[in-house]
């Protein structure tokens, strides 16, 4: 099998192997539970004017002066609503403790919301929106709501400026109640907030006191898996406009329930304990074979991986050997100038890797080769001024006066055409040097091997 072949088929099955054990596949719907008897921002997110201070959220701006502010604060987790394994959809209750206080009571509203919605993203604008609508988005919302409001806004059908609603997509509210207590008096009010899938009912509960009245503020008939698909984001929103009202949320509780269990642990019901159950040999025995189920497919998987690496390495040193020896049995090539031009990319300045005296040395890689050549390209114009040039250039230097020498830094200079050529002389220097023999020219430019005897003293000879 080639080598390419084999590592993508080893990584087909250890993708076929893991597939199935996936935690993040496994999304199962469960009953949820948290209670918080502070609020922090571990477990939650504040959008817009919303603050934290001594565990106790803030959604307005505290101002002492009229203003427009609006702010949300949101779980963070999504809640599972529907079971699709059970065709089951989620009853809830929560318990939350809130005050809405002003220090100026003529300078009042707008109110605050307990919401349910499919995002996490829920901030509306300041004034009767509640923090909970866009202005400019009435009609594409999506959520159910209980708005404690504290001002009669006759654009939302407000019966007046203390009441408690149920709202669906709009502030429009299905239901109203008025409460025999004053949202704004500053006081301390608890809420309670139950829906039973089960009897599709929805009821209120208010007090002053942490004791859950008997019945209901307000109780509505509904179903709420029309409005709300497999997951909702909780939170909590308010708003002012033109007014010092201050909204606050000191704690809060949530539970779901009626969820049938999907496994043997569930965290959310620990209503029930289950007496511990002695291990058994057949059970043992599963454990085994469990971790053998996931330990062997993991151990062929890594073994075909390393498999697949190593022939890998050894086809490609398999393959640069043969290169290497065909290059050593075919000897030098001969390349036509249109495989240079293409291998060069058209002699572009880009594979350029040097220059010289007499032409561009470009890089040149051909398709047919893993190899890098050098591609020399020699300049053709003015090639015998630049000989002319070198052959003066070693006259000047082969001057039997060394005064008349040029330098070698002055050569240099030359040789980049940075300083002109040195004048060489039309008549032949006159040579004339020591030497222990007596010589002639032609015994000079003799080839002859013939050993001279120098027995006599120093001669000097002129040529010229």
């Amino acid at each position: 099998m080639h080598p390419r072949k084999l590592l993508v088929f080893s990584l087909f099955f250890s993708i076929l192997f893991n597939f199935p054990r996936s935690p993040l596949l496994l999304v199962r719907s469960e009953n949820l539970s948290f209670d918080f008897p502070s609020l922090s921002l571990r477990n939650l997110t504040l959008l817009g004017d919303s603050y934290l201070r001594n565990g106790v959220i803030g959604l307005t701006r505290e101002l002492t002066v009229p203003s427009s502010s609006s702010g949300s604060v949101i779980y963070n987790d999504p809640i599972p609503f529907y079971q699709p394994e059970s065709n089951t959809t989620s009853s809830f209750s929560t318990r939350f403790s809130f005050s809405i206080t002003n220090i100026n009571p003529a300078s009042f509203g707008d109110g605050l919301t307990f919401f349910l919605s499919p995002d996490n993203q829920t901030l509306g604008s300041s004034g009767g929106y509640l923090g909970l609508v866009n202005s400019s988005r009435i009609t594409k919302n999506k959520f159910v709501a209980i708005e404690f409001d504290t001002k009669k806004d006759a654009h939302f059908d407000d019966p007046n400026d203390n009441h408690v609603g149920l709202d669906i997509k709009n502030l429009v509210s299905m239901e109203t109640a008025n409460p025999d207590l004053d949202l704004k008096s500053g006081k301390l009010i608890t809420a309670w907030i139950d829906y039973k899938s089960g009897l599709h009912r929805l009821n209120v509960f208010l007090s002053y006191s942490s004791f859950k009245p008997n019945f209901p503020l307000l109780s509505v008939d509904i179903d709420l898996s029309d409005y709300l698909k497999d997951y909702v984001f909780v939170g909590f929103s308010a708003s002012t406009e033109g007014s010092t009202e201050l909204h606050l949320i000191e704690n809060w509780s949530f539970h779901t329930y009626g969820f049938h269990p999907t496994s043997g642990h569930n965290v959310s019901d620990s209503s029930v304990i289950a007496p511990p159950i002695p291990d058994s040999p057949n059970k043992h025995h599963r454990r085994i074979g469990l971790a053998l189920g996931i330990v062997g497919p993991a151990f062929f998987c890594a073994f075909l991986v390393i498999f697949g690496w190593v022939s890998v390495r050894k086809w490609r040193g398999v393959r640069m050997e043969k290169s290497f020896k065909a290059e050593l049995m075919t000897g030098p090539r001969q390349f036509n100038y249109r495989d240079l031009k293409l291998a060069t990319r058209g002699f572009h300045s880009g594979r350029i890797v040097g220059r010289g005296a007499f032409g561009t040395v470009y890089k040149a890689c051909f398709q047919d080769s893993d190899t890098v050549f050098a591609v020399k390209r020699s300049k053709h114009n003015n090639h015998e001024g630049d000989m002319e040039k070198l052959l003066l250039l070693g006259l000047s230097c082969a001057n039997p006066d060394s005064l008349a020498r040029p330098s070698m830094r002055k050569v240099l200079q030359i040789l980049n055409n940075k300083a002109e050529v040195v004048v060489v002389p039309k008549l032949k220097p006159s040579l004339s040097f020591s030497c222990g023999v007596s010589l002639s020219l032609e015994d000079i430019v003799s080839d002859a091997e013939e050993e001279i005897q120098t027995p006599g003293p120093m001669y000097e000879i002129k040529l010229g």
